[in-house]
Formats: C-alpha cells, sequence, structure tokens
C-alpha cells in the first residue's frame, strides 16, 4: 500500500485556487478497497485524514499534516427506471460537467442547468450544489458511501442526506465519516424547462430561443457562466466565495425600506434569501484586491488569485469583505468553500 501513498505533495496543481500549500500525505483511491487500504494506512501510523474531490470548493490557508484522499472512482451507467425517472449511476471520481454534458448527450436530461460548475461528482452532494434554479437535491436518488468508521458500505438516500441550501448531512457530525463512492441521479423522463432565472432568460432572448431544449439551457448557462465567472484554468477562484444570505421577512422589509435596490428572492417558508453578489458590489469591493487576492471585476462573489496568493491573503480578503457588509447592511456572510487553517468568523 506504501507504493500508492505520495508524500510531501504540492497541493497548488491539485486545487483551483492554485495557492501554495501541502500535504504530508496524499492518496488518489480509484476503487472502494484502495480507500478502506489508505484509511487503514492512516490509522495506522495515526494520520488525520482530509477527503477532497476536484478541490474547487476548498481553501488551503496552511499546510496539511496528514493524508489527503481523493476518491477516484470511475463509471456511469443507467442502473434502472421508474415510471417517472431515469436511474443514472456515476462515480466520484467522475468531472461534474463532462458528466451534465454525457447525460444530456444520452437523451436523458435534467442537470444542464448546473453545467460547468467545478469539481467532481462525489462532492456534488456533500455541497449540494445548486445554480440557475436548480439544486442537486432535485434530481438525487440515492448515494454509496463508506462508513469510515466501520468500513462497511451505506446507501443513503435523499431523507438521509438531509439536504439543505449548500448544506449536507456530511458537512455535521453525523455525516462527517462518510466518503462518498458513487451518485444515483433520478432524470426526468418527462422534462420541463428551468429557465426563470433572469440570467438565463435573458441569454435565451438573446438568443431568440422561445421554447428552449435542454440543450438549449445548457448552451445557454454555458454562456452565462463563462461570461460573469472566470476560467480556473486561467484565474485562480473556487467559484461563489460566499452563500447568499437568508433572512426574515421582517429583517427583509427592513433592508427594503432602507435599501430600495435590494436584490432578493422569496423562500417558500417566507424568508427571503439575498444577492452576496450585490452586497459586496454597494459595499465597494466588486473589482478592488488586497495584495494578490482580488474580487472579480465581473461577479463580486468570486475571490480570486491574481498570482501567488497564498490562502492567508484569500481570507484576509474575505474577512475585509464580511467585515465592510455587516457594517453597511447588518448581514453576516458565510463562506461557501471548505477552509483548511483558520477559520474566518461569523
Amino acid at each position: 500500500m506504501d507504493t500508492s501513498i505520495e508524500h510531501d505533495v504540492d497541493l497548488a496543481p491539485l486545487s483551483t485556487l492554485g495557492v501554495a500549500a501541502r500535504a504530508a500525505h496524499f492518496c488518489a483511491a480509484d476503487s472502494a478497497a484502495s480507500i478502506r487500504e489508505a484509511l487503514a494506512w492512516a490509522d495506522s501510523n495515526r494520520h488525520p485524514v482530509l477527503i477532497v474531490g476536484g478541490c474547487s470548493n476548498i481553501v488551503f490557508a496552511s499546510d496539511y499534516a496528514g493524508l489527503v484522499l481523493k476518491p477516484s472512482i470511475a463509471g456511469r451507467e443507467k442502473v434502472g427506471e421508474t415510471p417517472a425517472h431515469h436511474l443514472v449511476r456515476v462515480g466520484a471520481g467522475e468531472n461534474w460537467h463532462e458528466t451534465v454534458a454525457w447525460t444530456l448527450a444520452q437523451g436523458w436530461p435534467g442537470l444542464e442547468n448546473l453545467a460547468l460548475i467545478p469539481g467532481n461528482v462525489g462532492a456534488a452532494p456533500v455541497q449540494n450544489i445548486g445554480a440557475y434554479g436548480l439544486e442537486l437535491t432535485d434530481c438525487f436518488d440515492s448515494l454509496e458511501a463508506i462508513d469510515r468508521d466501520t468500513g462497511e458500505t451505506r446507501t443513503l438516500t435523499r431523507a438521509d442526506c438531509r439536504f439543505g441550501y449548500r448544506d449536507s448531512i456530511f458537512k455535521h457530525p453525523a455525516g462527517s465519516r462518510l466518503i462518498v463512492l458513487s451518485v444515483t441521479f433520478a432524470l426526468p423522463k418527462r422534462w420541463s424547462a428551468h429557465a426563470g432565472y433572469r440570467d438565463v432568460s435573458e441569454e435565451l432572448a438573446a438568443r431568440s430561443v422561445t421554447s428552449p431544449s435542454p440543450q438549449d439551457i445548457f448552451d445557454a448557462v454555458v454562456a452565462v457562466r463563462q461570461r460573469k465567472l472566470p476560467d480556473p484554468a486561467v484565474l485562480g477562484n473556487v467559484g461563489s466565495f460566499f452563500k447568499n444570505p437568508i433572512v426574515s421577512a421582517a429583517a427583509h422589509a427592513q433592508l427594503q425600506g432602507l435599501h430600495p435596490a435590494l436584490v432578493s428572492y422569496p423562500q417558500a417558508d417566507g424568508r427571503f434569501k439575498l444577492a452576496a453578489g450585490w452586497l459586496i458590489d454597494q459595499a465597494g469591493w466588486k473589482g478592488r484586491a488586497l495584495g494578490r487576492a482580488r474580487v472579480h471585476p465581473n461577479q463580486a462573489l468570486v475571490l480570486t488569485n491574481t498570482g501567488g496568493a497564498s490562502g492567508s491573503e484569500i481570507l484576509a480578503l474575505a474577512q475585509a469583505i464580511q467585515a465592510d457588509v455587516r457594517q453597511r447592511f447588518g448581514v453576516v456572510l458565510e463562506p461557501e468553500p471548505i477552509i483548511i487553517g483558520p477559520a474566518l468568523p461569523t
């Protein structure tokens, strides 16, 4: 097993943010058996273990002294169907965007609003990824995961995963010991377009598309994301750095009275989701930099590494933004990515 574990590994090329950090030990495991072996090696050597996917939602603000374990399980196949859905199972190590494109090519739409989100499939349920009016939970059937405490493989349903806004059981103690092996999606046989999100509807209108197909939605989402968000291969970033805060109806009314142009979206429970990017822009941070960390000029939610930035520089910029937004609006911005090192205040 020692031959498959690398030592003193540079993590910068593995992370879309590209900040300098090293892992004492690293293993890319392509099967459940190899994951178990890597865990056993770490346990026998008393090393902590960090599970990563495509490292597109993680900020390394320090080196990692233990084992960084990357499940790299491949495979995509239809495994069944119900009267309403195609059931499609995908390995945790598969690229997310390529998987979305593949499902469309097979004639199984449903994921197109989530096109071009960076990262791997195994990380998608952890974050309950979402964009342009759709969340992973909307097209989720089940997943298989290894329980690190017992070594057993478990099947988790949607209810088991406890999905919330950019949240799931995997971010809490009850699920922190689970490692995703594969995800099974329930893709609708009767498809309907999710085209109500403003950026998508405007892009479709610009293309003179009035009755969009799944491919039309996919193409529109890709165009919008490419226009607004920097390519991590060109400019290091982890996508949206802050969650859109959700506030009570009373707090929303007060904010709207003070800021009539406030961008917000009503929620089913009566609360309102605020556009974090608008808050950051209004606080004067869009396009600004601290050292080598910069807020992207086209999307205030994205913090970028302009070249050679450390994780600490990224976090310093994030903390400055948090402080200004809190002072101006009384709203606390919570970071979306996982932070390895000192956590941001809340």
